[in-house]
C-alpha cells in the first residue's frame, strides 16, 4: 500500500502544490523559516526523497535544481485513495463505511463530480 507522506514531506509538498510554479530548494527554505528553524540540507534531503519517490521533478539549474510536483495535490490525494480502496479486502464494504461517514459538504461534493464523472457504465 502507498503510504502518506511524513510530517515535513506533507509540508513541503503542500508548499510546492501552492506555487504553481517550479521552485528550488532556497525558495522552500525561505517559505519554512517563516514558521520555523530549520537547516538547508534538511530541507534539500526532503526534496531530494520526494523526487525519488516520484512526487516531484527536478531540472538542474547552475549548480543547483529546480523542482516541480509531478501531479496536483487532488491527483495524489485520489490515489491514495485507491490504493487504500484496492487494499482493503472488501471494496464494497470500505465503500458503504466511506460513504456512511461522509458530511453533508462531501456528499455534494461527490454528487457533483459524479454528474462530471459519471462511473463506467452510467450515463450517456
Amino acid at each position: 500500500m502507498k503510504r502518506a507522506l511524513g510530517e515535513l514531506e506533507s509540508t513541503i509538498m503542500d508548499r510546492m502544490w501552492s506555487y504553481r510554479r517550479p521552485a528550488s530548494v532556497r525558495d522552500v527554505l525561505e517559505d519554512l523559516r517563516k514558521e520555523r528553524e530549520i537547516a538547508y540540507t534538511t530541507v534539500m534531503t526532503v526534496m531530494d526523497k520526494l523526487h525519488t519517490k516520484g512526487l516531484l521533478r527536478r531540472e538542474p539549474v547552475g549548480r543547483a535544481y529546480v523542482y516541480e510536483p509531478v501531479s496536483s495535490k487532488e491527483a495524489y490525494t485520489a490515489e491514495l485513495m485507491r490504493h487504500a480502496l484496492a487494499a482493503s479486502g472488501n471494496q464494497a464494504a470500505t465503500l458503504v463505511h466511506f460513504l456512511e461517514r461522509l458530511t453533508p459538504e462531501e456528499a455534494t461534493a461527490m454528487e457533483a463530480a459524479l454528474q462530471v464523472f459519471p462511473p463506467k457504465g452510467r450515463g450517456a
